[in-house]
């Protein structure tokens, strides 16, 4: 009886780290989608913007999800940096 409650314990754990996670993707996939359109409306795209979570863990259990910015061509980090400039102004 001992081991099924451990491995039911276990279970919800398992299942509790795995909604966290979803809620942490879930959570960066909707920043990077406000900032997709935020950029959008700038005039501004950035094409490897996306979500990562750390390689070393299956998605299921990621601690935390990253919005990644990817590269851009000088120009493109111009217009951003004027954007932003302009709002801080603002």
């Amino acid at each position: 009886m001992v081991e099924q409650r451990a491995d039911g314990a276990g279970a919800r754990r398992a299942g509790a780290r795995a909604g966290v996670a979803r809620a942490r993707i879930r959570e960066a996939v909707e920043a990077k989608e406000a900032l997709a359109e935020a950029l959008r409306g700038a005039g501004i795209s950035l094409p490897a913007l996306g979500v990562r979570t750390p390689s070393s863990v299956e998605e299921d259990r990621a601690r935390y999800a990253l919005v990644h910015l990817g590269v851009c061509a000088a120009p493109v980090a111009r217009a951003l940096a004027e954007v932003i400039a302009k709002g801080v102004r603002a």
